[in-house]
């Protein structure tokens, strides 16, 4: 009896053992589907494609040579607010541009390839003007007010003033070609990216400058007699007694071309992409580049003494008046046109913070770029000068495919 018995729970203990073995297959099979399941979900949240677009507000960096002829330090008198016109001459501070990218990751790899380009320029027209007062006397704004036309362009002459004007005129571009490998999956956290790429950048940078300067810091007016209704005007028939001038055009570029360097992550903050994610993003770059700088400079400078206006009269109605200017300094040296091999290391960086929803991504943050001796900035002579861009920008981005 005891054999039967022992048989039976064999049996039965067999049974049981077969159906855990198969749910146990079956839970296992479950869990490799969902498994499969979910890394196919991933690639769908995954484009192969992402397209940006966005534009950028940038302070730019430049420290070229002033133009200072030696007439300019001796300033006008025109008040104890004179302000000095070298305050004029100072570049571009701001420029504004767009940028846009697109990138491609073949699905099954964690490789990216991109090509971006970046352009902005900038424009800066500065006029200063300082005079100092009419030369009246009593009873002189009189004719002034009555014969403006006639009395004016007389008065106007006698005064001390200065000048200036400069129009800068600055335009970048940059363009980057990279093959990255995410080398982090996973660092900092799920759904982060540590993108490690290669590749090669082209910069171009080109700027002009106009400038002209005008003054006259010594006039003295010759006052001249003249009866008006019953009483005698003091009218300045004096001229200029100095007449000082320069001006100058420089243009400026440098394009070149070399390997290249970057790094870029992000890490999640908060969310997921299907309902909004907010993640965090840095990186940085490096780069050399072989190019040909360039330098045009043309400028010229004159200065004039004017003895003066002499006038005489023999009656009321006749006079004559009696002008002699003479040539002082005069200086307009060869144009110049250098050119030459040059080695521009770059150095640049960002961090910014970018939102997602499935296929579509706003990112906005701050971003320098600083190109070591890419400029000629010197006049008589050449002088290395670096060229720096910094400041935020915003992009859009949409994802294609996946």
């Amino acid at each position: 009896m005891s054999e039967l018995m022992n048989t039976s729970n064999g049996r039965k203990n067999f049974r049981w053992q077969l159906l855990a073995t198969v749910s146990a297959f079956a839970l296992l099979g479950s869990a490799y589907r969902a498994g499969q399941a979910k890394a196919a979900n991933d690639d769908s949240d995954h484009p192969t494609v992402w397209i940006e677009l966005g534009g950028q507000l940038e302070s730019l960096s430049a420290s070229e040579e002033k133009f200072v002829p030696p007439f300019i330090l001796a300033t006008p008198r025109p008040g104890p607010e004179t302000v000095s016109p070298l305050s004029v001459g100072h570049s571009p501070r701001f420029s504004i541009g767009g940028e846009g990218k697109i990138s491609f990751e073949p699905e099954g790899s964690n490789w990216v390839f991109s090509a971006g380009v970046r352009y902005a320029r900038s424009n800066a027209n500065q006029h200063l003007l300082q005079q100092s007062p009419y030369p009246t006397k009593p009873l002189d704004q009189t004719i002034i007010t009555r014969y403006p036309g006639l009395i004016e362009p007389v008065f106007r002459k006698a005064l001390q003033f200065v000048d200036t004007k400069q129009i800068n005129r600055e335009s970048h571009a940059i363009l980057d070609f990279q093959a990255g490998k995410d080398v982090g999956i996973g660092m900092f956290g799920r759904g982060s990216t540590s993108v490690l790429g290669l590749g090669v950048r082209f910069a171009q940078f080109g700027s002009t400058t106009n400038v002209t300067f005008k003054s006259d810091p010594d006039a003295h007016p010759t006052f001249y007699p003249i009866p008006f209704n019953g009483t005698v005007l003091q009218i300045p028939f004096g001229g200029i007694f100095h007449s000082n001038a320069a001006s100058a055009d420089f243009t400026r570029s440098f394009h070149g071309v070399g390997p290249s360097i970057s790094w870029n992550a992000s890490a999640p903050v908060a969310g997921n992409p299907a309902n909004g994610q907010i993640a965090f993003d840095w990186g940085a770059n490096a780069a050399i580049l072989f190019g040909r700088q360039k330098a045009f400079i043309h400028h010229q400078t004159t200065a004039r003494y004017h003895q003066g206006r002499t006038a005489y009269r023999h009656n009321y109605d006749q006079g004559k008046y009696i002008s002699h200017p003479t040539t002082l300094y005069r200086n307009t040296p060869p144009d110049q046109a250098r050119a030459r091999t040059v080695t521009v290391p770059n150095i640049g960086g960002f961090a910014g913070a970018t939102f997602r929803i499935e296929n579509f991504k706003i990112s906005a943050g701050y971003r320098a770029d600083l190109f070591f001796g890419a400029m000629d900035g010197g006049i008589d002579t050449a002088k290395k000068e670096n060229r720096g861009f910094y400041g935020p920008f915003a992009s859009v981005s949409v994802g294609i495919g996946g």
